[in-house]
């Protein structure tokens, strides 16, 4: 028996009214998509290696500076984290404390030569600017928690270094042994140390028979 209407337009709402059925997979296909993104998501962040330890207390540190309206802890502070900044765009990124350690020292080491400049110029002004900021740099890399080496402890790894280099059946030149002291991996990494004092500790080492 054909069923009759006597309102045209309400039978077309009707049959394009979407049904129940239709709604809830559409609703719940949304869901999915969704919980599936967002899993990528998590998946691809979690991938990312940790920054430093350091690091995260310095952004942390920028922000009270600037509360403070801490000029000269807020000057180190910019110029360190857009040293590392330009770092990540390079092959050489910094993902250690250490090297950032060695950032603070070779930054620090910059300032102090300043110094001895702004002293034979007579600029006072600028020698207390450039040696608050060392101060601060140099505070950074006290507290960080790598292991800072004297002369005496380079010694020791730099002998070693030699041994290896031996044992390798390689020349014990000054290459080699800088090559297995701090060669990712190498018998220095993770610490803190000064590159020039190891690099004439390395050439004596290596001149010696």
């Amino acid at each position: 028996m054909a069923l009759r209407f006597s309102n045209p337009a309400a039978l077309q709402r009707i049959l394009l009214r979407p049904s129940s059925t239709t709604t809830t997979t559409t609703t719940t296909s949304r869901i999915t998509f969704l919980q599936r993104t967002r899993t990528a998501t998590a998946r691809f962040y979690s991938d990312e290696p940790a920054p430093p330890p350091l690091l995260s207390k310095m952004k942390g540190d920028l922000k009270t500076a600037m509360r403070a309206k801490d000029t000269t802890r807020l000057s180190v502070l910019r110029s360190i984290l857009a040293a590392t900044l330009n770092a990540s765009k390079t092959a050489s990124p910094i993902r250690t404390d250490a090297q950032l350690v060695a950032l603070l020292r070779k930054t620090a080491q910059t300032s102090q030569d300043a110094i001895e400049g702004f002293k034979s110029a007579g600029r006072e002004d600028l020698v207390e600017k450039e040696a608050a900021q060392v101060k601060i740099l140099l505070e950074y890399a006290a507290e960080s928690g790598v292991e800072a080496l004297d002369e005496a402890q380079l010694g020791e790894f730099a002998e070693q270094a030699k041994a290896l280099v031996a044992q390798a059946g390689d020349a014990p030149s000054m290459s080699n042994i800088m090559k297995k002291l701090v060669a990712p991996g190498g018998l220095l990494e993770g610490k803190d140390y000064d590159k020039a004092v190891l690099a004439k500790i390395s050439q004596r080492i290596a001149a010696a028979k």
